[in-house]
């Protein structure tokens, strides 16, 4: 699977904190076989989010992660970049993510992520701490490879489909 990462960052765009997050990120891909085909760091700026999601699904990426901008900061823009270049929503994703953090600290109900479908992409908004990405991807690794074929149209049989 190819994969972009977005990493939304005031300071880590303009070089004053080194992203962990995102480098994080392709680690796990990397892990189970994906190929990270683009990496960047972008300002907490709406229009800069959207824009880069939208040509990163033009890319034909399967998965796009962001990573930062889900808090409640007025700066913290994220989920709704996304949700304004998005086709279709995956409440589950978030819905099993939050559950998880929420397992580790009753602050993990205070992320706003949200993941949907752009063409043949699907878009996942993780937090921004290191700590909390490992958790919540550890939660979606299972099933990127079901997802995926079947939005591409490769894996058919859901129901009788081994996760």
């Amino acid at each position: 699977m190819k994969v972009g990462i977005i990493t939304a960052s005031d300071k880590g765009s303009q070089g004053l904190r080194v992203d962990t997050s995102g480098p994080l990120i392709g680690e796990m891909l990397k892990a189970i076989g994906c190929v990270v085909a683009e990496y960047i760091v972008v300002p907490d700026d709406r229009k800069s989010i959207s824009n880069e999601l939208i040509r990163l699904s033009d890319m034909d990426l399967d998965l796009i992660f962001t990573t930062g901008g889900t808090g409640f900061s007025k700066r913290d823009v994220t989920p709704e970049a996304t949700l304004d270049v998005i086709e279709r929503q995956i409440p589950g994703i978030p819905e099993a993510m939050r559950y998880r953090s929420m397992q580790v600290t009753p602050k993990g109900m205070l992320s706003r992520g949200v993941a949907g479908i752009r063409k043949n992409s699907i878009i996942i908004n993780l937090p921004g701490s290191s700590k909390a990405v490992k958790e919540n991807l550890e939660v979606v690794l299972p099933v990127l490879a079901h997802a995926v074929g079947t939005l591409r149209g490769t894996d058919t049989e859901c129901g009788n489909s081994q996760l």
